[in-house]
């Protein structure tokens, strides 16, 4: 993790229910995240510090009222953690660049990973610029 902020430049960068996400490891509400039913082509970002997460391409309807896609852009963005709250054995997914909580991954996703990345929409930020125009 290389991004350093204080919580009050956390809490000044983010809105209640991002700092409430990505700071305190809670959960939106299904089908109330802005992404849930979002389907434009582009790359989804943290909402923390900007790292590209997932690419559309990746996202599908798991039913669940998340945004859930079947890998991260690549292997070096995710941080996975043991995460043994509410009674349940989970895998929690964190940006390995700020340490923002995401959301969870769970083995029950399509071909060809079998993985499903089960994100809070309040955890992303929608790039929807040409991928020839993103390198900035």
């Amino acid at each position: 993790m290389t991004t350093s902020k204080t919580e009050a430049e956390w809490r000044e960068q983010l809105s209640d229910i991002e700092y409430r996400v990505t700071r305190e490891a809670a959960t939106e509400r299904p089908f109330t995240g802005r992404y849930w039913d979002h389907w434009d082509n582009g790359i989804y970002k943290c909402v923390g510090c900007g790292t590209p997460l997932f690419e559309s391409a990746t996202k599908f309807d798991a039913g669940c009222g998340w945004p859930s896609y079947f890998r991260p852009i690549n292997g070096e963005v995710i941080a996975e953690h043991a995460d043994h709250t509410h009674g349940m054995v989970r895998v929690e997914v964190r940006c390995k660049e700020c340490g923002s909580h995401l959301g969870h991954v769970f083995e029950d996703g399509p071909a060809p990973t079998g993985l499903r990345y089960c994100i809070n929409s309040a955890a992303l930020k929608f790039d929807d610029r040409d991928p020839a125009e993103r390198d900035g």
